[in-house]
């Protein structure tokens, strides 16, 4: 990851996994890049932001609520002057059969994992267009390109924000702003414990075992680390190239 100045950069869902590895790959910058983070968890973004070197904003929101990503992002203007660089990265996801996704499963995934990122992005397209300039970066999954069993939900929510990220890429294109999204295989995350948990729960194997069958799965024979994903995120800081919904599958470069 590189830069050549100092950035206003606004992370989502940056208390814990991939989040967490974004913040840490940012926050000891020599630039001291001015970073506002958000979640849920005050203390679990506490404890992700401590120790860096530049100015820094913790913003706690449950971004289930309507208007809690302009308020957000209000907050970060207010504080910074702009934002130059909006990480969307907070998302979850439940395993679940069709027959056992009911419409609350269903409506809360979609709410979190396309319609908060929309509402970001709704949020900081008019401030980028007066800076002539912004970048955007979303942490899909492979689920937005593929389908998956038992996360219909979950699949839907990812095609639907990959969707959003060429859209607005091709809307935005000529106002100096990018849009890109990065589409990791499995990564090993708090989220991707409860799916492993209820695998456990529905088969009977070990976590342990369960762990293994699925890392075998995988294009590389194993699972990414949130660092892999935070290195591929930051990586849109030095290039111009937009729309791209790259597949992070360990495999290297696409």
């Amino acid at each position: 990851m590189a830069s050549e100045k100092q950035l206003r950069i606004l992370i989502t869902g940056a208390g814990r996994g991939i989040g967490r590895a974004i913040v840490a790959a940012l926050k000891d910058s020599p630039l001291q890049h001015k970073i506002a983070v958000t979640a849920r968890t005050e203390s679990e973004l506490e404890s992700s932001i401590e120790g860096a070197l530049g100015e820094h904003l913790i913003i706690s929101a449950n971004l289930l609520e309507p208007r809690a990503p302009l308020t957000v992002v209000e907050e970060v203007v207010k504080r910074f002057g702009g934002i130059d660089l909006l990480i969307l990265n907070a998302g979850d996801g439940q395993a679940a059969t069709l027959e056992a996704t009911d419409d609350q499963l269903w409506n809360q995934t979609l709410e979190l994992n396309a319609t908060a990122p929309f509402r970001f992005i709704r949020a900081v397209t008019p401030i980028m267009k007066r800076q002539k300039s912004g970048k955007i970066v979303v942490v899909a999954s492979q689920a937005g390109l593929v389908g998956e069993a038992h996360v219909s939900a979950y699949t839907a929510s990812k095609h639907a924000v990959v969707g959003l990220t060429r859209s607005a890429a091709a809307e935005l294109k000529d106002h100096g702003i990018t849009v890109n999204a990065i589409c990791p295989i499995f990564v090993d995350t708090p989220m991707m414990q409860k799916s492993i948990d209820a695998a456990v729960a529905r088969t009977g194997r070990s976590s342990e075992e369960t762990k293994a069958l699925l890392a075998a799965k995988q294009p590389a024979g194993r699972i990414l680390t949130p660092e892999e994903v935070a290195t591929a995120v930051l990586s849109y800081l030095d290039n111009e190239r937009t729309g791209e919904t790259k597949l992070l599958d360990g495999l290297g470069d696409k």
